[in-house]
């Protein structure tokens, strides 16, 4: 079994370069509600951060249910990641200011001092991610095949892989 090192290395890697996912919550009513957030950089250890407003939508909806998804992917590169983890709201002023960018100002112009950005933390639980770009050629062989054949597309299991965090 890997260990949860070797678990948060792979995950770091597959998402690396992919600066938006698509963050899913579920508000009181059951529904979902996906939307573009920007992780911040910084070095992955299970923990994944976003910038946002400390009273909108998505923070009510974390509040009321921390569970949450976030999609990651690169189509040119053919990664696709899927997390899912706890999500909880961060207001500390310190971890606001580390993890604080010039372009940030964009979404907060009052800057890094404005009273209403807070952080959502996503503590990983689970991810599972698809790469194919090593087998890119085969992958394209096996399209035309299933075209020309009218056979269904066959998918390479060994490109799938699901990492549980909470085993470790």
């Amino acid at each position: 079994m890997p260990s949860q090192q070797s678990d948060i290395q792979t995950l770091a890697k597959e998402i690396k370069g992919i600066k938006i996912a698509m963050l899913v919550t579920q508000d009181p009513n059951g529904q979902l509600h996906s939307r573009p957030m920007a992780t911040q950089e910084t070095e992955f250890d299970g923990t994944l951060w976003f910038f946002t407003r400390d009273e909108s939508p998505k923070t009510r909806a974390i509040e009321n249910d921390s569970d949450v998804n976030l999609s990651y992917a690169n189509p040119d590169d053919n990664r696709y990641v899927s997390v899912a983890g706890k999500a909880s709201i961060v207001t500390d002023r310190a971890k606001i200011k580390e993890l604080w960018t010039p372009g940030l100002k964009a979404w907060f112009p009052e800057g890094v001092d404005d009273p209403k950005i807070a952080l959502i933390r996503v503590d990983v639980e689970s991810a599972q991610y698809w790469d194919f770009a090593s087998k890119a050629l085969v992958q394209l062989a096996g399209f035309v095949k299933a075209v020309v054949t009218g056979q269904p597309l066959k998918t390479d299991e060994k490109n799938n892989r699901k990492i549980d965090f909470t085993q470790h």
